[in-house]
């Protein structure tokens, strides 16, 4: 399978902000007695195995264990409704970790699939403003740290994460989750956002 996506994503964690996973190549324990993280996901330019995937958005709900590289993750995907069967089995089959590329370093700390929702998903950017609504029970958005004016966003750099060793520090502005039945989410929770580019 030959593939490629490119574009743009952003994440909130139930985590304090700067979130221990991130810096720590996932080995300082979260803030809380669990980690839950949105990755949402909108694919400016994509094509798996010749089907164009162009425009689709998806998102990685991630519940772990305070020390996440101890694997035993429980993992849901959403989605982009407006998939087409053909382009949904592909984007599937990329993040299942079964077409190699970044998805697939996560799959050795996977315990549980959730399973996989195809819903609405709106995701939008304005500025240093991230936003997702995925159906009706999440509702996040974030906004990229300044911390003294006229200067760029605070970035963490050198990382061990599968959307970018760069990210941009983004704390939430909103955050309302209910994933996979678990409700979850506030306000000043940590977040990052960063362009992606993944292949396999």
């Amino acid at each position: 399978m030959a593939w490629q996506l490119k574009g743009t994503y952003f994440e909130s964690c139930s985590c304090d902000a700067v979130c221990p996973c991130t810096w720590s190549a996932l080995t300082a324990k979260a803030t809380l007695d669990r980690c839950r993280a949105l990755l949402a996901y909108h694919v400016e330019s994509g094509e798996i195995n010749d089907i164009d995937v162009s425009g689709l958005n998806f998102a990685l709900f991630l519940d772990t264990p305070p020390v996440m590289s101890q694997g035993d993750w429980r993992v849901g995907v959403y989605l982009d409704g407006t998939a087409t069967d053909s382009q949904a089995e592909q984007l599937g089959a990329v993040l299942s970790g079964q077409a190699g590329g970044p998805p697939a370093m996560l799959a050795p700390l996977i315990g549980e699939m959730l399973g996989v929702e195809k819903t609405q998903i709106t995701y939008s950017e304005d500025g240093r403003g991230h936003h997702v609504r995925i159906g009706d029970d999440i509702d996040v958005g974030v906004e990229d740290f300044v911390a003294l004016e006229g200067q760029d966003p605070v970035r963490l750099t050198n990382v061990f994460h599968p959307s970018n060793t760069t990210l941009t520090v983004a704390p939430a502005n909103a955050a309302h989750l209910s994933t996979f039945g678990i409700d979850w989410g506030r306000e000043g929770q940590s977040g990052f956002s960063a362009p992606f580019s993944w292949s396999g």
